[in-house]
């Protein structure tokens, strides 16, 4: 995103409250309450980053909240910090809906120390009780240990809590007012493609933004783009960027010639997709004040089959390099764009990359590979995290660079936020990539298809989000592991397909329950064509994340301990944890 949109990150909110009662008892908390605050405020700005890799800010209230009149003071004070978030602290008896924060279009959460001394639970329960009774969700935390009460340690499960809540309702506030840019319009037919505005707006507080393809053809032509840039985008394309082999029949192979104008448009189109995304200010001194603006987009997408892969150059490469997280400029935040402008599959890349900091794989859900198949096709017996089968994600020309897993943590491959990734990781991805000619069966208009194998050993979520009619949007996720295969099976396998296209093996981890009682079934209920891979198992911030937009999650292999969502939900229900999901998500409705 451009540096004027970065500077609006939302900050969180740390509000102290406290037993109102002078004459001793209240100054006798005041020390201990905002050093509660204070504490809080200092883990979270030491564990969390956002998009850009700085750290998150903390406001504090100016004092302690003992009555409306501090409640409203902290208000006003928050309002011109632009803060996003809510976070309320004690460690003793408060007067519930007298402290409580009730704005109700930014998440919530209240930590009450668990201590003998002074009933900051006792608070808890009062105002979870407050904020349930008044149609605010609120998250509870309380540590499962009695602390002592002059205690100034943060215990691992509350840790854990703050941060899942945290990060969970920062990437909600960081997504509002922003816009998703839809290039083009609907791909094939595909119903994520289709714009459901009302998702957008009433979920997610986002606004829809669109051009037609044919501004890709005026800017390209008018030249409305940074040609400095431009020579030093193709200089480094040329340099880092191996073409691989021609999978085209000889009477659909163009000349060198022909292929490297393609590779000149496909660099402009690049360009031009992320100054519609998020603006650039050099083309205002180049004249072109109108387009220097951009869409305020912090994700999009584009159409591409057929309209523009008729006659164009297909969108791979831009694809593939805006959502990566290093380009010709080094490493940098990367730009979420969707594949076929599928909006479903490029919302829920944008809350695994605002979760997580990295780049995010788009792919097809391509096929199940039962070990039975596996085997008669091969002679290879799946084995270990695969011994249930294999799913075959694969997107039909573009994938984050990232996604080769060629950058390590603690040695083992992963994808990691660009301010970890270093020089010589960025390389190895370059290293481990072809730009193959495009299909012209395909893509009549040429273009380069991203083909890689991502490496095994990762542990990733893939997630998906659905719109019903009459139920609205759902999600579903299923965190598992990468997976490799010896050459040959890849190959063999890999080749039923097209094999120019980034190839990821996929493990999904089992339960024995539902959608998860084998990988036939996590196919099986998988609700559409595209799924969102990330680094990480991410599920559980996923859930909370959802909670928070009132999005109910249809299915997930996160074990029940990790789930958090607000203290409200108990209320629908503790047996049936899915049903009870429903009930509350359609009982308060969207967010916005």
């Amino acid at each position: 995103m451009s540096a004027n949109t970065l500077q609006q990150y939302p900050k969180i909110g740390i509000r102290p409250t406290i037993d109102g009662r002078r004459r001793g008892v209240r100054e006798s908390l005041e020390e201990q309450t905002m050093g509660m605050a204070r504490r809080t405020a200092a883990f979270l700005q030491d564990n969390l980053r956002y998009p850009d890799g700085s750290p998150v800010q903390c406001v504090i209230a100016d004092t302690t909240i003992g009555g409306i009149a501090e409640a409203s003071a902290a208000v006003a004070k928050f309002k011109t910090e632009n803060v996003g978030v809510s976070i309320t602290v004690t460690p003793c008896w408060c007067y519930g809906s007298e402290t409580m924060d009730m704005d109700a279009s930014i998440p919530h959460a209240v930590w009450g120390f668990n201590g003998t001394e002074r009933p900051g639970a006792v608070y808890l329960a009062a105002v979870l009780s407050a904020y349930a009774q008044k149609g605010i969700p609120a998250f509870g935390i309380y540590g499962e240990d009695v602390q002592e009460s002059d205690s100034e340690n943060i215990p691992g499960d509350v840790q854990t809590k703050l941060l899942q809540f945290a990060k969970s309702a920062l990437a909600a506030a960081i997504i509002k007012g922003k816009a998703y840019l839809s290039m083009g319009s609907v791909s094939m037919g595909i119903a994520g493609s289709i714009i459901d505005e009302d998702l957008f707006q009433r979920y997610l507080g986002m606004r829809n933004e669109y051009v037609d393809m044919s501004e890709f053809v005026r800017r390209v032509e008018e030249e409305i783009y940074d040609k400095d840039e431009y020579e030093k985008a193709l200089k480094w394309t040329r340099e880092n960027c191996k073409v691989g082999a021609n999978n085209n029949p000889e009477h659909l192979i163009i000349s060198d010639e022909e292929q490297e104008k393609q590779w000149e448009f496909v660099v402009k189109m690049t360009l031009i997709a992320r100054d519609l995304m998020v603006g650039n200010p050099r083309l205002a001194e180049l004249g072109f004040e109108e387009e220097a603006g951009g869409h305020f987009a912090i994700a999009g997408g584009f159409q591409g089959q057929r309209h523009w892969t008729d006659h164009f150059p297909n969108a791979d490469f831009m694809e593939t390099i805006l959502n990566s997280s290093f380009d010709w400029n080094g490493r940098r935040v990367p730009y979420i764009v969707a594949t076929e402008n599928d909006s479903l599959n490029g919302v829920v890349m944008l809350f695994n990359h605002l979760l997580t900091g990295t780049a995010q794989i788009f792919a097809d859900v391509r096929t199940f590979w039962s070990p039975a198949a596996v085997e008669r096709v091969t002679g290879h017996r799946l084995e270990g995290p695969a011994e249930g089968g294999l799913l075959h994600l694969i997107n039909s020309g573009s994938a984050a660079l990232d996604g080769t897993g060629e950058q390590q943590i603690d040695g083992k491959p992963a994808i990691k936020p660009f301010w970890d990734v270093t020089d010589e990781e960025a390389a190895k991805c370059l290293e481990k990539t072809l730009f193959r000619p495009a299909s012209q069966e395909y893509f009549r208009g040429g273009g380069f298809s991203t083909d890689y194998l991502t490496r095994g050993g990762m542990p990733v979520t893939m997630a998906r989000l659905n719109l019903v009619k009459g139920l609205g949007p759902v999600l579903q996720l299923a965190e598992g592991y990468t997976v490799d295969l010896p050459e040959d099976v890849h190959r063999t396998l890999d080749e039923r397909t097209d094999p120019t296209w980034p190839t990821t093996w996929f493990a999904p981890t089992l339960t024995g329950r539902g959608s998860f009682s084998s990988v036939y079934d996590v196919m099986n209920n998988w609700g559409a064509n595209h799924g969102a891979i990330s680094y990480g198992h991410i599920g559980a911030d996923l859930i909370t994340l959802a909670s928070i937009l009132r999005i109910p999650v249809s299915m997930h292999n996160v074990d029940e301990k990790r789930v958090f969502r607000p203290r409200v939900w108990s209320l629908f229900g503790t047996d049936n944890l899915e049903a009870a999901d429903y009930a509350a998500c359609r009982n308060f409705g969207p967010l916005y």
